[in-house]
């Protein structure tokens, strides 16, 4: 019997080892346990840390935890309104801050699918709520990632919620909107839209722009929609600051609406809110509740907005053929504008030092966009600088383009300061490209009478020809420095001609092109008062552009022999397509090398690029760091 019970105790004891070893070896070739990790990706690492309802479409972690803790997730995807109204009546252990957060993420996750304003706009004000709480000590902390997407949901929630139904533009006014617990009285001041002499009109959002065409796309993180505005002009009296903005300027705009009392007004079903509308030239900042808060721009999109279409383009080449073509007969309606060649990227203000930016010959002001891009971009420059623009019928004669510029830049200068009060103003910096450096060349030297008794034989103050005559020719002949100039930058400039010029292109373009009257008759009277030289006694002779940039014309040649003034700071920046050639060999395409090369220049660089070399990186970054030199010496 105890034999049995042996037996019988000594193969259940090895029943249940080889039960035991069978569980371990199970266990041992499972895949996972219940709970535990796995190792991921970097690029999966960040999409869920950053995932949320604007970059994926899909609820944020913290907007997760929230539906899971309270068994709400299978909920919101059948009911969303329902568990929007839950969340909003309140959740107990859930603190007022972060239920407006998720609050903020769920209405616009829900204004997405639905396309119901109402919840883009509840999706607004619960943001506006969590950034600006009424306790100072339940402001979300500035490292707490929910902060810049509350800020992101408020921007573009004010934004759709305001957009036409069909998408095109975003609609400013005052008046009532329905929210999804409650009313939105919305109050906006008719002022708000006066930018100077202009009215704000026509608003796009500008995140829903895709720029094209320009090599970055710059964004100014802040609070506030970012809209790009078209101006109508003539609306407001005539302020001088705001009279050379081009037309079909188009402005970069944020949006702001200010909700009084958030929490209170989510209690009681009622907020309020004023819209305000700020440009660039305006505020960068404001202040909501005692905190000075950066506002959003997007001035690349304005830009890029501003050039779609532009009559810029077309003027080119008619401005190469036709001498008496100016940007007047492109705009579409009047202006309060007192000239056409000079063009602001921006009201004048105050204490901002010019840039004129000279475009070349069959160009525009358009082929400065992607410096103007970069350039207004860079805080360090931000506020010290204005862009001028100075366009001209690039197939004109030189030294006649010359004096213009020069007449256009005096008249600015005293119409726009005319108690000489702005000392920015006389700081100015010239940059020129190609025959827009001559022009630029021509505002800082001292040319004696150099040009005129290269070509006539009488002095002017003796000819018998009507004023007007004379002073068309004063003004195109004889130059000293302008005043108010302090430097200039020569891009790709021929300043002993062009090989293109010399050549049988230069000779075939020219037979094409077409002096403007207010230049012929003036030298028609010199003709008949028998006062030009034996070389230049028929209108044939009368050279356009394409003739002064031959490295053979006489005007090409007493130019290169006049030095810079003393009192201006020249640079050089130089384009060249084969560095590795030798030397002698550099050329842009249409410049060479050697033409382009001046003595006595602060600074010479040369850059790998074709002759268009105004939009290439290295060529913008010399100018940004001349810039840079120019506010050190200024400062200094």
């Amino acid at each position: 019997m105890n034999k049995i019970l042996a037996d019988s105790y000594r193969l259940e004891l090895l029943f249940s080892c080889l039960l035991l070893s069978t569980s371990f070896l199970i266990l041992g070739c499972a895949a996972s346990t219940p709970i535990g990790v796995k190792k991921i990706n970097p690029q999966k690492a960040q999409r869920q840390l950053t995932t949320n309802v604007l970059t994926a479409g899909t609820l944020s972690a913290p907007s997760e935890q929230i539906l899971n803790r309270f068994e709400l997730a299978s909920e919101f995807k059948r009911k969303p309104e329902k568990v929007i109204a839950t969340i909003h009546e309140g959740l107990s252990g859930v603190s007022p801050v972060d239920r407006l957060y998720v609050l903020a993420e769920l209405s616009f996750y829900h204004g997405d699918k639905s396309r119901d304003k109402s919840y883009y706009l509840a999706a607004a004000v619960y943001a506006y709520g969590f950034l600006f709480p009424p306790d100072p000590d339940t402001v979300p902390d500035r490292f707490d990632p929910r902060v810049r997407v509350a800020v992101d949901l408020y921007n573009r929630g004010i934004a759709e919620g305001l957009t036409s139904s069909n998408g095109t533009e975003v609609i400013l006014k005052s008046g009532v909107h329905q929210l999804p617990f409650g009313k939105l009285f919305i109050y906006l001041d008719q002022t708000e839209f006066k930018w100077g002499s202009y009215k704000l009109v026509r608003f796009k959002q500008a995140a829903l722009l895709d720029v094209r065409g320009l090599r970055n796309r710059y964004r100014w993180a802040g609070i506030g929609a970012p809209l790009n505005a078209y101006i109508k002009p003539g609306e407001y009296k005539k302020e001088t600051a705001y009279s050379l903005v081009d037309e079909e300027t188009r402005v970069p705009v944020t949006m702001l609406i200010r909700f009084d009392r958030v929490i209170k007004g989510l209690e009681g079903g009622s907020i309020q809110g004023y819209l305000e509308l700020y440009t660039t030239d305006e505020a960068t900042s404001v202040t909501i509740d005692g905190r000075e808060v950066p506002l959003e721009f997007e001035l690349s999109s304005a830009l890029a907005y501003s050039l779609e279409g532009s009559s810029f383009y077309e003027f080119e080449l008619k401005g190469l053929l036709k001498g008496d073509l100016n940007l007047s007969s492109f705009r579409p309606f009047k202006t309060t504008r007192f000239r056409d060649d000079v063009i602001l990227s921006a009201p004048y203000i105050p204490g901002r030092i010019p840039v004129v930016l000279i475009h070349g010959t069959k160009s525009s002001p358009a082929r400065w966009a992607e410096m103007i891009n970069e350039l207004q971009n860079d805080r360090t420059l931000w506020g010290r600088y204005q862009f001028w623009l100075f366009t001209y019928p690039s197939g004109n004669p030189i030294l006649y383009s010359g004096g213009i510029l020069s007449e256009a830049l005096r008249t600015v200068v005293a119409e726009l300061d005319p108690e000489e009060k702005d000392s920015a103003l006389r700081r100015m910096v010239l940059i020129g490209h190609s025959q827009g450096g001559l022009l630029a060349k021509l505002q800082v030297i001292e040319s004696g009478t150099l040009f005129w008794d290269n070509s006539a034989t009488v002095p002017l103050e003796e000819l018998e020809i009507s004023s007007e005559a004379k002073e068309i020719l004063r003004r195109s002949i004889f130059y000293e420095p302008l005043p108010f100039v302090e430097r200039v930058i020569f891009i790709a400039t021929p300043h002993h001609g062009s090989y293109v010029a010399g050549n049988w292109i230069g000779r075939f373009a020219r037979r094409f092109i077409s002096l403007p009257e207010t230049l012929l008759k003036p030298l028609e009277e010199l003709l008949m008062a028998d006062a030009f030289t034996e070389a230049a006694r028929s209108m044939k002779n009368v050279p356009k552009s394409i003739d002064n940039m031959d490295p053979k014309n006489r005007f090409i040649q007493i130019l290169a022999s006049i030095p810079v003034s003393p009192d201006v700071t020249a640079h050089s920046i130089i384009a060249v397509r084969n560095p590795k050639d030798p030397r002698e060999k550099w050329k842009d395409g249409v410049v060479s090398y050697s033409s382009a090369h001046i003595e006595n220049v602060a600074s010479e660089v040369v850059v790998h690029s074709g002759h268009s070399t105004q939009s290439d990186p290295e060529t913008i970054e010399e100018v940004r760091r001349i810039l840079l030199e120019h506010l050190g010496q200024i400062a200094n």
